[in-house]
Order: C-alpha cells, then structure tokens, then sequence
C-alpha cells in the first residue's frame, strides 16, 4: 500500500464499522481516508445509538488523523448534523443520484444553484 501511494493512490477504508473493517485498521493501514457506514449516518438523526456512533467515528478518524467521508447523506438535515460534528465530506442521494458520466457536467454547472446546500458552505 505505502508503494502505491507513493505513486498518488489513495486507499479508504470503507463502511467503517462494519463486517471487516475493525479499530485494527487504524493503526496499521496506511490509509488517506474513512468512509462512515451509511447504515449508521441513515438513522443518525433519529436514533441516539447511530449518532453515538457517528459521533465516536468522527473523533477516531480526527484522532488517527484521517479525513473521513459519511456515505448515506440524503438529506440536508443530515449534512448539517455531520457539518457539526465536523465530517466535510459526503455521498448521498440528497447530493446526486448515480449518474452516467456523460451527465456530470450539467450537475456541476447546476449544483452552485443548489441555494440550501450552497448555504452550508457559508
């Protein structure tokens, strides 16, 4: 792994916290970033265990020093939740639906238009 990322690739370990992504991982793979299991970031703002930990998550990937990504964001409530929490980084159907590729390029001429979640940035 180190070999490649001297060669500019990044590794993730995703769906943190579930199946075989363990603590483990923290400290021994070099990895550039940690990706917050959708299935805790779904339920976050409803139930107080899957924020707990969402929350334990962020403070890990803050601690260990890795960006994290919260996979899962479907709405702005939930982006402005892990903006406070202190998670940046996002994927979710309340950002874009997958698309092809060749219908990126309108997406990103509209997404500045996207007032509500321009606003976050603010």
């Amino acid at each position: 792994m180190a070999e490649c990322q001297r060669l500019g690739v990044n590794f993730a370990i995703d769906d943190f916290g579930t199946g075989f992504s363990s603590l483990t991982h923290l400290r021994q793979l070099p990895v550039n970033l940690i990706k917050i299991d959708k299935s805790f970031v779904r339920d976050m703002l409803s139930d107080q265990d899957d924020m707990a930990i969402v929350e334990s998550v962020i403070y890990m990937a803050n601690r260990f020093r890795h960006p994290m990504l919260a996979e899962g964001v479907e709405t702005l409530a939930h982006a402005k939740a892990l903006l406070a929490l202190g998670c940046e980084l996002a994927q979710g159907y309340g950002i874009a639906k997958p698309m092809p590729a060749e219908a990126l390029p309108k997406w990103l001429s509209h997404w500045p238009t996207r007032e509500d979640w321009s606003a976050l940035t603010h």
